[in-house]
């Protein structure tokens, strides 16, 4: 019996030694390979803000339902207790359809059930406990202004990639890193050990935008009010700084509200004023005017007649709404005139016409680097006709967005220098490129403003206090079964203060119904308010309040 206990004794020791020293690795790896698991460590995206530090996006912590079929179907009756037909109603689900998807997935560890979920049920779930019911903390993207910078600032999906907008052009900058870390899981995977950190997480970086969320307030709330009164298919507004080339404000209507997923339709989605194209209209009279200056065949005071007030062109007319006789080339741009401007265009060879519009971005985007601007439609055929040239020379026959008009403005009003727009703050002055000499570009902006003078078609676009140069623009768009139909698109762009300008904005509604439809009608009031609050808002000083007039009279009606 000694020696049977002592041979006994000795196995163990021999098979208790072969088990923790000899084979210990093994078989602590086959333990490991059960309990221990790599967690991951969430991290959220950066903060977007305003030039002055308002947040317009930013991430709140959220908790996720994901499901354990094997071991919520291991519980004997467990879709029929009262905890389950609980938590099957505060998810508001159908319940004999989730007891019916859960059992095809008996064989399954992990699935998805519901993606950011309301923190009171999030609590209420919790304390159910349900065996092989978990919550899983993630982060929601939040946007405090909703629906006013929607357009532009664009939303995530649930798994916190940018989907549209600033969103998603930066998502790899605002993007974090997440971390790793090694921990010990019981049966029903709940940790009980922690072992340590295997990677850091990395947040992600804030990224602060040239948008005044001021002044995207107030371009918002009147674009939406004009939109909704006129009873009009949509609009846009953008307000670029002229010195610096920064984005102040880019409304668009309609809209959405980002914070909800239900209200996220392709139409109510799009920025308008980087996707929507238009035929700009009367608003590029003023880069005809410029052609026609630095060609050196045209001065200011240079008088073009316009008499009898129509002319034939290939069978086509160019008209003007009356006979305005002779008028120098201001006089042109404020009442509007398109038998002035297709005579100028005429008398200048192709290259010579099509200079300016080149020169200010036409037909190329402007370079913001959000997904869906388009680049216009600039392309004159090589033979074109002389009724194609004159329709160029007034905003007919190609087409812009709203950002690049912005942009041709801001040129002019930086006395012919081309800075590149963007949506991200500057810390400092973009020197630019020299593309219109800054004699002509000053001409032009003191022709503009008799646009908003007594007999011009912008009256309604003056800003109180200030001198303001602009142009208008009424355009008939283009029908489905071809030719023009009777819907327009009514513009206003200017600049402000015209004596040295500050801001350059550009307003633009789709479609306006009723009989006001003129863009001096409907658009420029918004941008008078637009301006104005603007202004106010960024201390620009109030410059004369008189008006510089060239001598011409009477009323225009663009």
């Amino acid at each position: 019996m000694i020696a049977v206990v002592s041979v006994c004794f000795i196995a163990l020791v021999v098979r208790s030694g072969y088990l923790q020293v000899w084979n210990a690795s093994d078989f602590a790896k086959a333990g490991d390979s059960r309990s221990v698991r790599v967690k991951g460590i969430s991290s959220h995206r950066g903060l977007i803000l305003d030039r002055n530090g308002v947040e317009l996006a930013r991430s709140v912590p959220i908790e996720s339902v994901w499901l354990d079929p094997k071991t919520l179907l291991m519980q004997k009756d467990v879709l029929d207790s009262q905890a389950w037909k609980g938590f099957v109603k505060a998810l508001n689900r159908d319940e004999d359809e989730l007891n019916k998807w859960v059992r095809n997935r008996s064989g399954k560890r992990f699935v998805w059930l519901e993606r950011h979920i309301d923190p009171n049920v999030a609590l209420y779930i919790k304390r159910l406990a349900i065996k092989g019911v978990n919550l899983k903390s993630e982060y929601r993207r939040y946007y405090p202004s909703a629906e006013v910078t929607a357009n532009l600032v664009g939303f995530t999906g649930v798994d916190d990639k940018g989907l549209e907008g600033i969103e998603k052009a930066f998502d790899s900058y605002l993007t974090g890193q997440p971390g790793k870390e090694k921990v010990v899981v019981d049966l029903y995977r709940r940790v009980v050990e922690e072992r340590g950190v295997l990677a850091e997480a990395e947040q992600g970086n804030d990224l602060q935008l040239s948008i005044d969320s001021r002044i995207q307030a107030v371009a918002y709330r009147e674009l939406k009010k004009t939109v909704l009164s006129h009873n009009a298919k949509g609009g846009s507004v953008v307000v670029v700084d002229v010195e610096t080339g920064e984005v102040l404000a880019m409304a668009s209507q309609p809209s959405f509200n980002p914070n909800r997923s239900d209200t996220r339709f392709p139409a109510m989605t799009r920025n308008r004023a980087i996707t929507d194209l238009f035929e700009p209209g009367s608003t590029v009279k003023p880069l005809t005017i410029v052609s026609a200056l630095e060609s050196g065949k045209y001065q200011p005071e240079t008088t073009v007649d316009t008499s009898p007030g129509r002319m034939k062109l290939n069978r086509k007319t160019v008209r003007d709404p009356r006979n305005y006789g002779v008028l120098d080339l201001g006089g042109i741009i404020k009442k509007s005139s398109n038998m002035g401007v297709s005579r100028v265009a005429l008398s200048l060879s192709d290259t010579e016409f099509l200079d300016s519009f080149y020169k200010v971005g036409f037909g190329k985007p402007t370079g913001l680097g959000v997904q869906g601007e388009t680049k216009g439609v600039l392309r004159p055929r090589e033979n074109w006709s002389d009724i194609e040239k004159a329709t160029y020379s007034f905003g007919y026959g190609f087409q812009v967005s709203s950002i690049q008009l912005a942009q041709a403005y801001s040129v002019l009003g930086a006395s012919g220098i081309k800075r590149p727009l963007t949506l991200i703050k500057q810390s400092g002055l973009e020197q630019g490129e020299q593309v219109i000499q800054p004699g002509i570009a000053k001409d032009v902006v003191s022709m503009m403003e008799n646009v908003v003078a007594t007999g011009g078609t912008g009256t309604r676009a003056r800003v109180d206090g200030y001198r303001v140069a602009g142009k208008t623009g009424t355009a008939r768009k283009v029908a489905k079964t071809g030719g023009y139909g009777d819907e327009y698109v009514t513009v206003f762009a200017g600049l402000v203060p015209a004596t040295a300008p500050k801001l350059a904005i550009v307003v633009m509604v789709d479609e306006p119904a009723g009989d006001a439809y003129y863009g001096g009608t409907v658009s420029a009031p918004i941008f008078s308010k637009v301006a104005g609050k603007a202004l106010d808002l960024m201390n620009v000083a109030p410059d004369a309040s008189n008006i510089k007039t060239f001598a011409v009279g009477g009323i225009g009606r663009d």
